[in-house]
């Protein structure tokens, strides 16, 4: 029983942009802006900026980019990988990454930005998810 609810607290999906047009964009630190996995916007084209930033976004045309594969729940959610977790810092930074992309802020949005914001929100309530309880947070740090 508790094998298959672990497989599902451990799942890393992997996404990651940059900034919704209107909207503040995050700060995020040196462990988030390792680099992005996509080489260019599959929007307009134009190259990543690795380093540049908050991924989620190009920062030509601003649309939504694909999740990361590479990108850990720690990273994403701006904690040290440790099993000692600031729950409030994670809280505030769940409710930041949310308005980012949450998909009732892509509804006039392309089908694939829907469809980019809908793996990301899934992400990042995963993430929080997993963080916020110690038992699948030390599950996750051992796996």
């Amino acid at each position: 029983m508790w094998k298959g609810k672990a497989g599902a607290l451990l799942r890393v999906w992997g996404l990651w942009p940059a900034g919704v047009p209107r909207r503040r964009l995050l700060s995020c630190d040196a462990a988030s802006q390792a680099g992005n996995s996509s080489p260019s916007c599959w929007n307009c084209g134009s190259p990543g900026s690795p380093g540049q930033g908050d991924r989620f976004f190009c920062p030509q045309c601003r649309a939504l980019q694909p999740p990361d594969p590479t990108r850990d729940y720690f990273s994403l959610m701006d904690c040290n990988h440790s099993f000692r977790v600031d729950t409030t810092k994670l809280q505030h930074r769940y409710q930041q990454l949310q308005r980012l992309v949450h998909p009732d802020f892509f509804s006039q949005k392309s089908q694939i930005e829907k469809e980019f914001s809908e793996k990301h929100s899934t992400l990042v309530n995963d993430a929080y998810k997993t963080l916020l309880a110690p038992l699948s947070r030390g599950l996750y740090l051992v796996s």
